[in-house]
Protein backbone atom coordinates (compact mmCIF):
# COMPACT_ATOMS: atom_id res chain seq x y z
CA UNK A 1 0.00 0.00 0.00
CA UNK A 2 0.87 3.76 -0.78
CA UNK A 3 1.82 5.68 1.93
CA UNK A 4 2.68 9.38 1.80
CA UNK A 5 4.59 11.91 3.46
CA UNK A 6 5.42 15.33 3.08
CA UNK A 7 8.92 16.61 3.96
CA UNK A 8 9.38 20.06 3.57
CA UNK A 9 13.46 21.64 2.84
CA UNK A 10 14.37 24.93 3.87
CA UNK A 11 18.10 26.33 3.60
CA UNK A 12 18.69 26.03 7.66
CA UNK A 13 20.19 29.12 9.59
CA UNK A 14 22.00 30.11 12.73
CA UNK A 15 19.64 31.93 13.93
CA UNK A 16 16.97 30.03 16.20
CA UNK A 17 14.72 32.23 15.53
CA UNK A 18 15.03 31.53 11.75
CA UNK A 19 14.65 28.01 12.11
CA UNK A 20 11.84 28.64 14.47
CA UNK A 21 9.84 30.68 12.06
CA UNK A 22 10.30 28.18 9.15
CA UNK A 23 9.26 25.35 11.84
CA UNK A 24 6.17 27.29 12.79
CA UNK A 25 4.99 27.81 9.34
CA UNK A 26 5.47 23.63 8.70
CA UNK A 27 3.40 23.00 11.75
CA UNK A 28 0.49 25.17 10.42
CA UNK A 29 0.70 23.19 7.32
CA UNK A 30 -2.75 20.75 6.79
CA UNK A 31 -2.69 17.83 5.46
CA UNK A 32 -4.28 14.81 5.86
CA UNK A 33 -4.18 12.94 9.43
CA UNK A 34 -2.67 9.68 7.82
CA UNK A 35 0.16 11.96 5.83
CA UNK A 36 3.35 12.36 8.32
CA UNK A 37 5.21 16.00 7.86
CA UNK A 38 8.60 16.46 8.76
CA UNK A 39 10.67 20.01 8.40
CA UNK A 40 14.44 19.68 7.49
CA UNK A 41 17.39 21.94 6.25
CA UNK A 42 20.48 21.78 3.90
CA UNK A 43 22.75 22.51 6.74
CA UNK A 44 23.53 23.86 9.49
CA UNK A 45 21.18 22.57 11.71
CA UNK A 46 22.29 19.07 13.03
CA UNK A 47 19.76 15.95 13.71
CA UNK A 48 17.69 17.64 11.04
CA UNK A 49 19.27 17.57 7.67
CA UNK A 50 17.09 16.27 4.82
CA UNK A 51 18.45 12.78 5.44
CA UNK A 52 17.24 12.58 8.70
CA UNK A 53 14.00 14.27 7.54
CA UNK A 54 14.06 11.31 4.80
CA UNK A 55 14.58 8.98 7.80
CA UNK A 56 12.20 9.93 9.81
CA UNK A 57 9.24 9.40 7.24
CA UNK A 58 10.26 5.84 6.02
CA UNK A 59 10.22 4.82 9.97
CA UNK A 60 7.03 5.59 10.09
CA UNK A 61 6.21 3.39 6.71
CA UNK A 62 6.10 6.54 3.85
CA UNK A 63 6.37 4.64 0.45
CA UNK A 64 5.79 8.14 -1.51
CA UNK A 65 7.77 11.43 -0.23
CA UNK A 66 6.57 14.51 -1.49
CA UNK A 67 9.26 16.98 -1.38
CA UNK A 68 8.07 20.62 -1.45
CA UNK A 69 11.51 22.84 -1.64
CA UNK A 70 10.81 26.10 0.68
CA UNK A 71 13.34 28.08 -1.76
CA UNK A 72 12.16 31.80 -3.16
CA UNK A 73 13.63 30.61 -6.63
CA UNK A 74 14.47 27.55 -8.69
CA UNK A 75 17.52 29.54 -9.90
CA UNK A 76 18.78 28.95 -6.42
CA UNK A 77 21.75 26.63 -7.20
CA UNK A 78 20.74 24.30 -4.15
CA UNK A 79 17.50 23.42 -5.92
CA UNK A 80 19.37 22.00 -8.68
CA UNK A 81 21.79 20.04 -5.79
CA UNK A 82 18.74 18.71 -3.73
CA UNK A 83 17.16 17.01 -6.77
CA UNK A 84 19.85 15.45 -7.68
CA UNK A 85 21.07 13.65 -4.21
CA UNK A 86 17.17 13.16 -4.35
CA UNK A 87 17.58 11.22 -7.37
CA UNK A 88 15.14 13.12 -9.18
CA UNK A 89 18.08 14.22 -11.82
CA UNK A 90 20.83 12.35 -12.89
CA UNK A 91 23.64 14.97 -12.41
CA UNK A 92 24.06 18.10 -10.58
CA UNK A 93 24.42 21.27 -13.32
CA UNK A 94 26.81 22.44 -11.47
CA UNK A 95 30.08 20.67 -9.03
CA UNK A 96 27.83 19.99 -5.38
CA UNK A 97 29.59 18.36 -2.42
CA UNK A 98 26.04 17.22 -1.64
CA UNK A 99 26.16 13.25 -1.97
CA UNK A 100 22.75 11.05 -2.81
CA UNK A 101 20.95 10.50 0.11
CA UNK A 102 19.63 7.02 1.05
CA UNK A 103 16.03 6.76 0.08
CA UNK A 104 13.27 4.08 -0.34
CA UNK A 105 10.39 5.82 -1.06
CA UNK A 106 9.49 7.43 -4.62
CA UNK A 107 10.24 10.72 -4.61
CA UNK A 108 7.82 13.30 -6.13
CA UNK A 109 9.25 17.12 -6.41
CA UNK A 110 7.60 20.10 -5.93
CA UNK A 111 8.69 23.72 -7.37
CA UNK A 112 10.39 26.40 -5.17
CA UNK A 113 8.28 30.11 -4.64
CA UNK A 114 9.26 31.44 -8.21
CA UNK A 115 6.15 33.48 -9.35
CA UNK A 116 2.84 32.56 -7.31
CA UNK A 117 -0.51 35.02 -6.53
CA UNK A 118 0.03 34.22 -2.85
CA UNK A 119 3.27 35.27 -3.19
CA UNK A 120 2.71 38.45 -4.20
CA UNK A 121 -0.24 39.20 -1.72
CA UNK A 122 2.42 38.55 1.39
CA UNK A 123 4.68 41.26 -0.81
CA UNK A 124 2.08 43.66 -0.98
CA UNK A 125 1.33 42.93 2.53
CA UNK A 126 4.72 43.95 3.60
CA UNK A 127 5.10 47.38 1.92
CA UNK A 128 1.75 48.69 2.11
CA UNK A 129 2.59 50.93 5.04
CA UNK A 130 5.21 52.02 2.96
CA UNK A 131 2.89 53.35 0.25
CA UNK A 132 0.93 56.50 -0.11
CA UNK A 133 -0.10 56.91 -3.89
CA UNK A 134 0.87 53.91 -5.49
CA UNK A 135 0.57 55.96 -8.89
CA UNK A 136 3.23 58.00 -8.21
CA UNK A 137 5.25 54.82 -6.89
CA UNK A 138 7.78 52.58 -7.77
CA UNK A 139 8.53 48.97 -6.95
CA UNK A 140 11.99 47.35 -7.14
CA UNK A 141 11.57 43.57 -6.35
CA UNK A 142 15.35 42.82 -4.80
CA UNK A 143 16.07 38.93 -4.96
CA UNK A 144 19.73 37.04 -3.98
CA UNK A 145 20.26 36.38 -7.61
CA UNK A 146 22.83 34.58 -8.74
CA UNK A 147 25.89 34.96 -11.39
CA UNK A 148 26.03 31.84 -12.80
CA UNK A 149 24.33 32.05 -16.05
CA UNK A 150 21.43 29.58 -16.37
CA UNK A 151 20.40 30.08 -12.67
CA UNK A 152 21.01 33.84 -13.45
CA UNK A 153 18.05 33.44 -16.02
CA UNK A 154 15.44 31.65 -13.57
CA UNK A 155 16.22 33.83 -11.06
CA UNK A 156 15.14 37.01 -13.33
CA UNK A 157 12.19 35.30 -15.03
CA UNK A 158 10.66 34.11 -11.70
CA UNK A 159 11.56 38.34 -10.59
CA UNK A 160 9.95 39.53 -13.77
CA UNK A 161 6.68 37.40 -13.16
CA UNK A 162 6.42 38.24 -9.50
CA UNK A 163 7.15 42.07 -9.53
CA UNK A 164 4.91 42.06 -12.75
CA UNK A 165 1.84 40.53 -10.41
CA UNK A 166 3.02 43.13 -7.64
CA UNK A 167 2.55 45.95 -9.66
CA UNK A 168 -0.57 45.16 -10.69
CA UNK A 169 -1.60 44.20 -7.01
CA UNK A 170 -0.62 47.33 -5.56
CA UNK A 171 -1.54 49.80 -8.60
CA UNK A 172 2.24 51.02 -8.53
CA UNK A 173 3.45 53.18 -11.73
CA UNK A 174 5.93 51.02 -12.62
CA UNK A 175 7.52 47.46 -10.91
CA UNK A 176 11.52 46.57 -11.95
CA UNK A 177 13.80 43.71 -10.30
CA UNK A 178 17.16 43.56 -8.77
CA UNK A 179 19.62 40.86 -7.80
CA UNK A 180 22.28 41.20 -4.95
CA UNK A 181 24.31 38.65 -7.08
CA UNK A 182 25.19 40.26 -9.36
CA UNK A 183 25.00 43.80 -7.63
CA UNK A 184 22.52 45.55 -9.46
CA UNK A 185 20.64 47.05 -6.62
CA UNK A 186 21.79 50.26 -6.84
CA UNK A 187 22.02 50.84 -10.22
CA UNK A 188 18.63 49.80 -11.06
CA UNK A 189 17.67 52.66 -8.71
CA UNK A 190 19.85 55.15 -10.15
CA UNK A 191 18.28 54.54 -13.59
CA UNK A 192 14.51 53.86 -12.62
CA UNK A 193 14.90 57.46 -10.99
CA UNK A 194 16.35 58.43 -14.32
CA UNK A 195 13.55 58.05 -16.10
CA UNK A 196 10.88 58.89 -13.82
CA UNK A 197 12.44 61.18 -11.42
CA UNK A 198 8.78 62.15 -9.72
CA UNK A 199 8.47 58.22 -8.55
CA UNK A 200 8.94 57.47 -4.85
CA UNK A 201 11.04 54.23 -4.97
CA UNK A 202 10.12 51.09 -2.85
CA UNK A 203 12.45 48.19 -2.11
CA UNK A 204 10.54 45.00 -2.08
CA UNK A 205 12.82 41.93 -0.36
CA UNK A 206 12.14 38.85 -1.63
CA UNK A 207 13.13 36.27 1.25
CA UNK A 208 12.54 34.07 3.37
CA UNK A 209 13.27 35.07 6.60
CA UNK A 210 14.62 38.54 8.08
CA UNK A 211 17.90 38.08 8.55
CA UNK A 212 21.80 39.30 7.20
CA UNK A 213 20.91 40.18 3.81
CA UNK A 214 17.65 41.79 4.60
CA UNK A 215 18.92 44.10 7.38
CA UNK A 216 22.28 44.56 6.68
CA UNK A 217 23.27 43.87 2.58
CA UNK A 218 20.50 45.32 0.89
CA UNK A 219 20.58 48.78 3.18
CA UNK A 220 24.52 48.69 2.80
CA UNK A 221 24.01 48.78 -0.77
CA UNK A 222 21.41 51.51 -0.76
CA UNK A 223 23.84 53.95 1.16
CA UNK A 224 23.71 57.37 -0.07
CA UNK A 225 20.12 56.96 -2.38
CA UNK A 226 16.21 58.10 -1.69
CA UNK A 227 14.49 55.00 -1.17
CA UNK A 228 11.31 53.92 1.15
CA UNK A 229 12.35 50.25 2.65
CA UNK A 230 10.92 48.09 5.90
CA UNK A 231 12.97 44.80 5.18
CA UNK A 232 10.61 42.61 5.75
CA UNK A 233 10.46 39.25 4.52
CA UNK A 234 8.01 36.36 3.78
CA UNK A 235 8.10 34.83 7.20
CA UNK A 236 5.99 34.56 9.27
CA UNK A 237 3.12 35.00 7.03
CA UNK A 238 0.04 32.03 7.14
CA UNK A 239 -0.10 32.28 3.37
CA UNK A 240 3.53 30.45 3.57
CA UNK A 241 1.71 27.58 5.00
CA UNK A 242 -0.81 27.69 2.10
CA UNK A 243 1.82 27.62 -0.44
CA UNK A 244 2.88 24.51 0.67
CA UNK A 245 -0.16 22.79 0.88
CA UNK A 246 -1.13 23.90 -2.29
CA UNK A 247 2.53 22.29 -3.71
CA UNK A 248 1.70 19.18 -1.89
CA UNK A 249 -1.61 19.00 -3.20
CA UNK A 250 -0.94 18.18 -6.49
CA UNK A 251 0.79 15.20 -5.93
CA UNK A 252 -1.78 13.41 -3.21
CA UNK A 253 -4.67 11.75 -4.47
CA UNK A 254 -6.75 11.89 -1.58
CA UNK A 255 -6.36 15.29 -0.14
CA UNK A 256 -8.67 17.69 1.42
CA UNK A 257 -8.05 20.74 -0.67
CA UNK A 258 -8.71 24.06 1.62
CA UNK A 259 -11.27 26.08 0.54
CA UNK A 260 -11.64 29.43 -1.29
CA UNK A 261 -13.01 31.15 1.79
CA UNK A 262 -9.45 30.16 3.50
CA UNK A 263 -7.40 32.25 1.29
CA UNK A 264 -5.60 29.95 -1.06
CA UNK A 265 -8.24 29.59 -4.06
CA UNK A 266 -8.62 26.38 -5.97
CA UNK A 267 -5.88 23.79 -5.83
CA UNK A 268 -4.83 21.39 -9.05
CA UNK A 269 -6.20 18.12 -8.98
CA UNK A 270 -5.86 14.70 -7.86
CA UNK A 271 -3.81 13.88 -10.49
CA UNK A 272 -0.30 12.17 -9.04
CA UNK A 273 2.73 13.32 -10.72
CA UNK A 274 5.89 11.82 -10.18
CA UNK A 275 8.72 13.38 -11.47
CA UNK A 276 11.35 11.47 -12.37
CA UNK A 277 13.61 13.89 -13.63
CA UNK A 278 14.08 17.44 -12.67
CA UNK A 279 15.40 19.41 -15.76
CA UNK A 280 18.87 20.45 -15.33
CA UNK A 281 19.73 24.51 -15.63
CA UNK A 282 20.84 25.02 -19.53
CA UNK A 283 22.75 28.39 -20.84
Amino acid sequence: MQKYGLLVISHGSRSAEWVGLVDDAVAAVRMPEDVPVSSSFLEIVEGRLIQDGIDELERQGVTDLVVVPLFVSSGSTHIDEIAYALGVQPEPSLETDLEPFRIEARVHFASPIDDDPDVARMLYANLAELSADPAKEAVLLVGHGSKEKGFHRRWREGLRKLAERLKEQGGFAEAGTAMLLPDQLACQIRSMRKRKPDLAVIVSPLFLSEGYFTKTVIPSRLEGLEYRYNGRALLPNPLVSRWIEKQAAAFLPHAALPSEEQGTGALPNNEIRVINEWPNVQD
